[in-house]
């Protein structure tokens, strides 16, 4: 299957107003990108185009070889599970489910069989294997970070999204959570996709797209 991003013409648009156009993308399989602009620019919107949460106004994207637009329901949420996996700048880790029952969820949605062995490793290449019982609020912001990547990348996806993983970190975690990202889609061989205005994350990424108001 082609794992490759291509966009042309791409617009999102709420009534009259144009809230993202990207002319011209393409993303090989395997790259990291970094996708910036001003607030308003339209990063967290391309990030839900990739993923199939929206469904672009105009223009052409195909995401790992599949035109999301001829998806939808069940199979658009089974691709996308399966596909791509996703951190959001809020976490949402469940609060009342254990570490492990947290990434078991991955796999639960994607109706993959329990796999308590991919588990493991996700949490172990994260360092927070011993956390696996624990529930995120006896985590430390940063170790529920590490359970969010787990969590995204346990179903082994051609594709990561990160949305302003850094917003709210200090030098020294920003960069470890940058590095964190980078090293799992090196490990599982997927594509990177971070969406930020944080510009202390430019020297991690090979190729950056600017996003214009």
């Amino acid at each position: 299957m082609p794992r490759e991003i291509i966009a042309a013409g791409l617009e999102q648009r709420y009534g009259s107003s144009v809230v993202l156009r990207v002319p011209e993308w393409r993303v090989a399989a395997g790259e990291r990108w970094l996708v910036v602009g001003s607030s308003g620019s339209g990063k967290t919107t391309l990030l839900h185009l990739l993923a199939g949460l929206l469904t672009p106004s105009a223009g052409a994207l195909s995401v790992l070889g599949a035109d999301l637009r001829s998806l939808a329901g069940r199979t658009l949420d089974r691709w996308r599970s399966r596909n791509v996996g996703i951190v959001l700048q809020a976490l949402h880790l469940v609060g009342h489910l254990s570490v492990r029952a947290n990434v078991r969820l991955a796999q639960y949605l994607a109706g993959l069989p329990q796999d308590d062995a991919a588990i493991d490793s996700a949490l172990a290449s994260l360092g927070v294997a011993d956390k696996a019982e624990r529930l995120p609020r006896e985590l430390s912001q940063g170790e529920q970070q590490r359970v969010a990547i787990a969590r995204a990348v346990v179903n082994g996806p051609a594709l990561l999204l990160a949305d302003e993983p850094t917003a709210s970190l200090d030098d020294e975690s920003a960069v470890r959570a940058a590095d964190l990202l980078i090293e799992e889609a090196r490990r599982r061989q997927a594509t990177l996709v971070v969406g930020t205005h944080d510009a202390r994350l430019k020297s991690r990424f090979e190729k950056t797209l600017v996003l214009r108001k």
